[in-house]
């Protein structure tokens, strides 16, 4: 929004702002805040920076917890859901040093910033274009609790079939199970929201493609993007989630973008559409290669199968990411690409045709993910197998251009499938990790710190009771 302090001070000025909100990501991709009167925007504030505890982030700690976070004037915009008028903007996190404040290594933004920086000094491109696609649910009403003595959840939403017996008011419109795709209305009992949802985002400077239901009969909402540089999708990222949770919120609604909220239902991905550049001209087109794309495109689609079961620890990093990514779903589950096949981890979008529109979809990545740290493994993966030529056909990962749901039992033994838990793929980046070190990306002790979390985090969950096991087990 601006290019300099004294823009931003002339817009406070002429605007009434009150305060400045501060977004800060933490480990887990959360956003946090802290604001300050808007008087005290300042080149002090734009130089050190304001100090903030990065331990309570979840970060490692370092010699010095004491971090300073830098706005970025360029991200700021007016705040939405601030009853006083306010400025919010995202910015990076520095180390405080004696003399100089230096890039804190573990921040997120900083991590992809890195990534990018690789890319271009590497001289394979200079330029990351993504798309990610939003899917989430929303809910009349969500209860939830891990309780010693009860362990359980329950979500309502009118729209869902298994409301057709419920009391007056009902109004018999519902939306059949796995049934919602583009559902129209009535049965669309959020469309207005979602449109609400697009016009703030739109608003904040987020171009919007559209936005419809999606297949889950209970509430599945998609809002598309425009594509754009994966910086500004990264921050995108955390601003739709930001803002479809807050106006869900705002609509006496719930919005959650957890992979599997329902079961038996659609869960929700966050397929990211992915191409590259350099000078201004596309590197994944050729007329003459398979699905119009060049070899390079083949090259880093090879690296990011050759990768894939490490990088779903982190673009798919919770226990909840294994129950979407099944069989029946419309969901990955074979390390494989294919055109204009959703069965397949890579798909290749047949009404992209032109060199400029190029492109292919990671399908496994989910909402829980961290933005930044997910982007910036999967460029790190697609780089590898351009450096290294991994071709992912002489691999035997493809085309699959069939339904690979559809296949015979001997037939699907013969595929290589995804991590079937969070175990499994955080066992898979313990020993593949060595591309995201490339360049000093991630280091050694972010890698470990997530690990050991995210063991922690699932060993925690793993030890509690849960419905389905007294329905299994009470009597026996």
């Amino acid at each position: 929004m601006f290019n300099n302090l004294a823009e931003a001070q002339a817009f406070i000025a002429e605007n009434d702002v009150k305060m400045v909100d501060f977004k800060v990501v933490d480990i887990n991709g959360r956003w946090r805040h802290i604001t300050i009167p808007a008087h005290r925007l300042d080149e002090n504030t734009m130089t050190y920076g304001i100090g903030f505890d990065g331990s309570n982030y979840g970060y490692a700690p370092v010699e010095r917890s004491d971090m300073a976070f830098i706005p970025d004037l360029s991200t700021a915009c007016v705040e939405p859901f601030a009853q006083i008028s306010t400025l919010s903007m995202i910015g990076d996190v520095m180390v405080l040093e004696p003399k100089h404040n230096t890039p804190f290594d573990q921040y997120p933004r900083n991590v992809l910033k890195r990534a990018v920086n690789f890319m271009r000094e590497s001289g394979i491109a200079d330029q990351m274009i993504i798309g990610p696609e939003f899917e989430f649910h929303v809910f009349d009403n969500v209860r939830y609790e891990t309780m010693p003595h009860s362990n359980g959840f329950e979500v309502t939403t009118r729209q869902a079939e298994w409301t057709d017996g419920a009391p007056f008011p009902n109004d018999g419109y519902k939306t059949p199970h796995k049934g919602g795709y583009h559902i129209c209305l009535p049965q669309d009992v959020n469309s207005d929201l979602r449109g609400t949802m697009c016009m703030t985002l739109e608003r904040l400077g987020v171009p919007i493609k559209y936005h419809h239901h999606e297949v889950g009969g209970c509430g599945q909402m998609e809002i598309e993007t425009e594509l754009g540089d994966v910086l500004d999708m990264a921050d995108d990222t955390m601003i739709v989630k930001y803002v479809v949770k807050n106006e869900a919120k705002r609509a006496g609604k719930t919005a959650t973008f957890l992979p599997k909220p329902v079961y038996q239902e659609a869960g929700n991905g966050m397929h990211v559409h992915i191409h590259l550049f350099k000078d201004g001209q596309p590197l994944f087109y050729d007329a003459d290669g398979y699905a119009q794309l060049s070899k390079f495109a083949m090259y880093f689609m090879g690296g990011l199968l050759l990768h894939i079961n490490a990088l779903c620890a982190i673009t798919n990093p919770s226990t909840n990411s294994y129950k979407r990514l099944i069989p029946g779903y419309e969901a990955p589950v074979t390390r494989g690409f294919a055109t204009a096949n959703r069965s397949a981890v890579i798909r290749v979008p047949a009404y992209a045709k032109s060199p400029m529109h190029k492109r292919f979809e990671l399908r496994s990545p989910d909402g829980t993910c961290n933005p930044y740290y997910a982007y910036a493994a999967i460029l790190m993966a697609g780089l590898d197998g351009v450096k290294n030529r991994i071709d992912p056909v002489e691999r035997g990962w493809g085309p699959y251009d069939m339904n690979l749901f559809a296949l015979g039992e001997a037939e699907r033994k013969q595929l290589q499938g995804l991590p079937t838990s969070l175990r499994r793929a955080l066992d898979a980046l313990e020993l593949d990790h060595e591309f995201l070190l490339t360049g000093g990306v991630f280091s050694e002790t972010l890698v470990q710190l997530w690990l050991s979390r995210k063991r922690a985090e699932m060993a925690a969950i793993d030890l509690m009771p849960t419905a389905a096991e007294y329905k299994a087990y009470y009597d026996l």
